[in-house]
């Protein structure tokens, strides 16, 4: 699932001209402690409740503030484990997304990301997620996919997306339609691939479940 499929298009952003005031009202009413500033279609950065709450003078307009996290932001097609990543560094609950032209085309919520990751655990009865990093020149799906259909196992979809940790690196992200991967597993890191999380009925240990950990110590839920 990528970020621009879990745009909460409830939520608009702010404008540079709207009020503390009317910053805060919409934090209230949306229930979040963030918000998105835009100008002519560009993301200027967060308002945020932290910063607004003390200023005396609420008619103040948004432009005369700092804004926050202006380099805070995922883009359209980045896989949904990045939106996750970028919340849980940035401890914030809303990640503003941005088109290839660098433009504003929404946020996504703390809650949104929940629901996408209850909804992609809902689909490992039907199959399984593996996530691999590597060297960019070492990316070859044909022979990522004959090592796993020698094992018996398809590959129903795939998403590539850069690797934040190491920007000589990229993430794939494989949907297979089998639930135990250990002989795959086995296969990949036989021949180097390294597995960076995975997502399956019968593991004991889960690394993207930790990511899911890591989200309700942040929301302290």
């Amino acid at each position: 699932m990528i970020a621009e499929e879990l745009i909460n298009q409830m939520i608009p952003p702010l404008k540079l001209y709207d009020t503390v005031e009317k910053a805060l009202r919409w934090m209230d009413e949306f229930r979040v402690n963030e918000l998105p500033v835009v100008s002519n279609r560009k993301y200027m950065g967060l308002a945020t409740e932290l910063a607004l709450i003390e200023l005396p003078d609420r008619a103040r307009k948004l432009k005369e503030l700092e804004l926050e996290y202006k380099d805070v932001h995922v883009q359209g097609q980045q896989h949904f484990y990045d939106v996750m990543e970028a919340a849980i560094k940035n401890k914030i609950q809303v990640v503003p997304v941005l088109d290839d032209d660098q433009d504003y085309i929404g946020i996504i919520t703390i809650n949104d990301t929940l629901a996408a990751f209850g909804q992609m655990s809902a689909l490992q009865g039907q199959g399984s997620i593996l996530v691999l990093s590597m060297p960019e020149r070492d990316y070859s799906l044909s022979q990522i996919s004959r090592l796993i259909e020698e094992e018996n196992t398809k590959i129903l979809s795939a998403y590539v997306s850069p690797d934040e940790m190491d920007p000589y690196k990229i993430k794939l992200t494989l949907k297979l339609n089998a639930t135990d991967l250990s002989r795959i597993i086995a296969t990949l890191e036989r021949f180097e691939y390294r597995i960076t999380a995975q997502f399956n009925d019968t593991t004991d240990h889960d690394i993207g479940r930790d990511r899911l950990d890591m989200l309700f110590k942040y929301l302290d839920i």
